[in-house]
């Protein structure tokens, strides 16, 4: 097509030699060229952009067995497994080891068209174990997570049995690192065969766990924050088979979904608040308790159930010994919950759009109180609730709880945990932030262990709009795209790098680079309504599943009516750059009334949409959308203008949406 375009041209030029003198005609020739800048591009030596690396053909990985569908959902044979969990657990405080003693039963049920010969189970505590991998590649100088094990820490597994077609039987587990390999004497069916297995166990609770979990003493006692605290069933699943990539710090979780009934039993003079709905309030609660906790279940404001001059007052906590918290939590990947005598305990009603009704609460020692830090806990977490389930989709369960202690910031379904010291707008946007993970991945369950973005970074992307709409966006904080693309820049790893191969100086590129490359297709490529209702369709169809990131680069190609794959292999899979410059401005005719043909170059490997502001010397200033096909055929492109008069100024990316590593050569201006 390419040569017939331009036989056809060269007639009509000969043919226009007879009729006009060859000055007209040689411009012709020179505006021909000027204007068809997809097929007469200059080449410069220092653009590195291939438009074959961009726009050539992309096929991402398929499932077998239908799965998963190409338009990015579950497909027509889609399965998961299932685990239930049965626990009781006991917390027994010491002066120098404070343990948890326990057992977990789980009902395991096999939807896979697989025979089990062995199943695998996950020990998050061995973490903490002094030989674990996760103490082992710890830097010397530590890191956030600072994992170094401990002479008592780990499990301690005293006893592990199966039972399988009414057959009991003992299981000497293979315990390497934080799994376990339970080996079956007959191999477990597939297609909703069920299992149960109970494991005994014990640990002791870490000071400082890997800042998700732990102990912190303040002026009334220690704070407990109690998470990865039960054996729990890898993900078997239809792209790996088992999930088996241990648990060493940087790396979250992967789980299935299940019921949880558990039991906490600690010292009467504790309060313990967990994941799902306390079952037996009437037995661990005060009768002025009680009331409280009714009135704020209808209440918009915070109610105080605990005030901080109660804390130490033996009506408080009037029962003796130990008491024993029962919990229920339908549908989710995992429970946590935490416990303290120094609590002061407050909590609001949640409106869902469903018309239903839930419960946020606050518990903190009375070092984190008042009106400038965690005295506005639940009305932050409310609030975030409320805009997530209208945004994306409905809050499934009817409690949420933020703890105060040791943890800078961690989440799990139904409960976060939230350093102690934070306020005001830190406060705000690390509760916002932790609670948003009950979306992503407590609902649409990724697999944190390799795709860290696509748990960190959704929730980053959601809390952005969180905070610009809450209480008139008290905190919506304008330096942030500031600090995103100065962190996009110096990034080194791609974010489909395994959270444990990436630099401990990166890894906050899952949380930045991500939020951006959505905000860019939001509000640069694909425009506000047509992301919203593609990134919904995804929530909606992958709730409380396991989705890919492929099946999330279709779904949002097939909802909103775009091939993107030029976008999502560069942003996720390499580490390109985006650097757009203006080449030149010349005018037709060389007269400023007859339009000015602009050039504009593509000088690293990325490809974007470019917003162009041209300002005129008669005031006219006009800001131009060029689609990202423009760099369809190559990183040059001429494109007329048809100016008035002479071009003073020419801005790419004027709202400087994009993270383009050399701002200096986004500017033309006229030289006086």
């Amino acid at each position: 097509m390419l040569y017939i375009y331009l036989a056809f041209s060269l007639l009509i030029i000969i043919e226009n030699m007879r009729k006009v003198k060859l000055q007209y005609m040689l411009y012709a020739c020179g505006l021909l060229l000027l204007t068809s800048g997809t097929y007469a591009q200059s080449t410069t030596d220092s653009i590195k952009y291939d438009h074959q690396d961009v726009f050539g053909p992309i096929t991402w990985p398929v499932t077998s067995g239908g799965t998963r569908s190409a338009s990015g959902q579950p497909g027509e044979h889609y399965w998961q497994n299932r685990a239930d969990y049965q626990i009781h657990a006991t917390l027994t405080e010491a002066q120098d080891d404070t343990t948890i003693t326990g057992d977990v039963t789980i009902a395991y049920t096999n939807n896979s068209p697989d025979n089990l010969d062995y199943l695998w189970l996950q020990l998050d505590q061995n973490l903490f174990r002094p030989d674990s991998r996760g103490a082992a590649t710890t830097p010397i100088s530590g890191d956030r997570f600072d994992v170094k094990g401990f002479s008592r820490g780990g499990y301690h597994i005293k006893s592990v049995s199966v039972t399988y077609k009414t057959q009991t039987y003992v299981v000497d587990p293979v315990i390497t690192d934080a799994r376990m390999q339970l080996r079956l004497r007959t191999p477990m069916a597939g297609k909703g065969e069920k299992i149960l297995v109970k494991v005994n166990y014990s640990f002791s609770i870490p000071m400082y766990g890997a800042d998700r979990m732990g102990r912190k003493k303040f002026k009334d006692g220690y704070v407990y924050e109690i998470a990865q605290w039960y054996p729990r069933m890898c993900v078997y699943d239809d792209v790996e088979g088992w999930n088996t990539l241990p648990y060493m710090g940087l790396g979250e979780f992967y789980c299935d979904y299940g019921d949880f009934d558990y039991y906490i039993t600690a010292p009467a003079s504790m309060l313990v608040v967990g994941s799902g709905d306390l079952q037996n309030g009437v037995q661990v609660l005060t009768a002025t308790q009680q009331s409280r906790l009714a009135q704020a279940r209808t209440s918009d404001t915070t109610v105080m159930i605990i005030k901080p001059d109660e804390i130490n007052l033996a009506a408080t906590h009037p029962f003796k010994g130990t008491l024993t918290w029962h919990f229920k939590m339908l549908n989710s990947r995992d429970v946590s919950w935490a416990a303290s005598q120094a609590f002061i305990w407050d909590a609001a009603k949640v409106n869902l759009p469903s018309g239903r009704k839930a419960i946020a609460m606050s518990t903190y020692p009375v070092e984190s109180a008042g009106r400038d830090s965690w005295g506005r806990s639940t009305e932050y977490l409310k609030n975030s609730i409320e805009i997530y389930s209208k945004a994306y989709l409905e809050y499934p369960w009817n409690s949420a709880v933020s703890v105060s202690g040791v943890a800078l910031g961690m989440e799990y379904p139904g409960i976060i945990f939230c350093l102690n010291g934070l306020k005001k707008g830190s406060l705000w946007g690390d509760i916002t932030h932790e609670i948003g993970h009950n979306w992503f991945p407590m609902i649409v369950g990724t697999n944190e262990r390799k795709y860290m973005w696509m748990d960190e970074g959704f929730n980053t992307f959601i809390n952005e709009y969180a905070s610009q709409q809450f209480n008139h966006g008290e905190y919506t904080d304008t330096l942030r795209a500031l600090r995103i693309l100065s962190g996009f820049r110096n990034s080194h790893d791609p974010l489909m790098t395994a959270p444990e191969a990436i630099g401990l100086t990166d890894y906050g590129q899952y949380y930045s680079k991500t939020a951006l490359g959505l905000d860019m297709l939001r509000n640069d490529v694909l425009g506000p309504d047509r992301f919203d209702f593609a990134f919904k369709e995804y929530v909606k169809h992958w709730a409380f599943k396991h989705p890919l990131p492929y099946d999330f680069f279709r779904a949002m190609n097939d909802a909103a009516g775009e091939d993107l794959n030029w976008f999502f292999k560069p942003w996720f899979f390499t580490t390109w750059k985006i650097d757009v410059a203006v080449q030149s401005v010349k005018y037709v005719k060389n007269d400023t009334t007859n339009g000015a043909l602009i050039t504009i170059i593509n000088k690293e490997k990325m490809a974007m949409p470019v917003d162009v502001k041209i300002t005129q010397a008669n005031g006219k200033t006009e800001t131009l959308h060029l689609p990202v096909n423009i760099w369809q055929r190559g990183g040059v492109w001429t494109f007329k203008y048809p100016s008035t008069s002479a071009i003073t100024e020419i801005v790419l990316d004027p709202n400087k949406q994009l993270p383009d590593v050399d701002l200096k050569n986004n500017v033309y201006k006229l030289e006086k």
